[in-house]
């Protein structure tokens, strides 16, 4: 059977699915509660379908990458309390004897974009989600880039100007990160709406696409990619792929000498070509890869 597992472990939902790619996707998902009660619904969900070689997981972070710490496949130092510390790939292996992969959300969607959807045949490009929180992975010359931890794009510094914006921020552990000012969180603490209710036109979106573009600028400038996916609930909105893209030429302001950035910059910032669908899809990545490693 050549049928793998794939897990989306969000910190609001979890995406549960089983097949190969796009056109045979079998997908469950189901509210993130305690852990204890999350996985119940994942069992439920494999434990009926026999023959899975591997199950993928792309998680919610920060989680423990290095294979040779006593915490792999843990979650950290997340704000969810009830999570923090748990070893959701060990409590997967726990329950099917099967490889399992194991990254972050965003890392999953990247390799979902880069496998079929809005990165194919690019070897080096950013995949950022902007949602209940702000999280990116990057591939580098084809490869996920890990490194000490794996990167935390969301929790970079940007500009914060508190005359015109004095809102303190709404990240726990940094406050006015560039997650703490553009995260849907941040946008309805800052204006007492969610942003799905803010219509086109409110200043809302003009400060959201400032953040986004100074948080872009900075990995244009260190990273160096070739494309820049943005997915996530909040990039959902009309208003925001042209304002970040003009926001975006006006910050380097001709530095970065690249077509791309100029007479090609509205394909340069793109949404994710699989929806919601690429971290789930990542997620099956990382059960091929699995499979094939312990085959090896």
């Amino acid at each position: 059977m050549n049928v793998f597992g794939a897990i989306e472990a969000g910190g609001t939902k979890f995406v549960c699915a089983a097949g190969t790619g796009p056109d045979d996707l079998e997908l469950c998902s189901f509210p993130t509660s305690s852990p204890e009660a999350t996985m119940e619904g994942v069992v439920r969900f494999f434990e009926c379908r026999l023959g899975i070689r591997a199950i993928g997981i792309g998680s919610f972070g920060p989680v423990d990458l290095q294979p040779a710490s006593p915490r792999y496949g843990s979650i950290t130092s997340t704000p969810k309390s009830a999570w923090r510390n748990f070893d959701l790939a060990g409590a997967v292996r726990k329950s099917f004897p099967v490889p399992v992969g194991f990254d972050t959300d965003v890392n999953a969607a990247a390799l979902g974009e880069a496998r079929w959807g809005a990165a194919r045949g690019i070897s080096d490009f950013l995949y950022l989600t902007v949602g209940t929180g702000i999280g990116g992975g990057a591939l580098v010359n084809g490869e996920l880039l890990h490194g000490l931890v794996h990167p935390e794009m969301g929790h970079i510094r940007v500009p914060h100007d508190w005359a015109k914006d004095p809102f303190q921020g709404a990240c726990p552990y940094h406050g006015d990160c560039l997650e703490g000012l553009a995260s849907s969180p941040a946008i309805e603490a800052r204006w007492g709406i969610p942003g799905t209710d803010l219509p086109s036109g409110h200043p809302a979106w003009e400060l959201e696409a400032r953040y986004l573009a100074f948080g872009l600028g900075n990995l244009v400038c260190t990273l160096s990619p070739r494309r820049i996916v943005m997915g996530g609930g909040v990039m959902q909105h009309a208003d925001l792929f042209p304002l970040i893209r003009r926001q975006l030429g006006r910050l380097l302001n001709g530095y970065i000498q690249s077509n791309l950035l100029t007479e090609g910059i509205d394909e340069y910032v793109v949404p994710p070509r699989l929806g919601d669908r690429s971290g789930v899809l990542g997620a099956i990545v990382l059960a091929e890869k699995a499979a094939r490693e312990v085959k090896a």
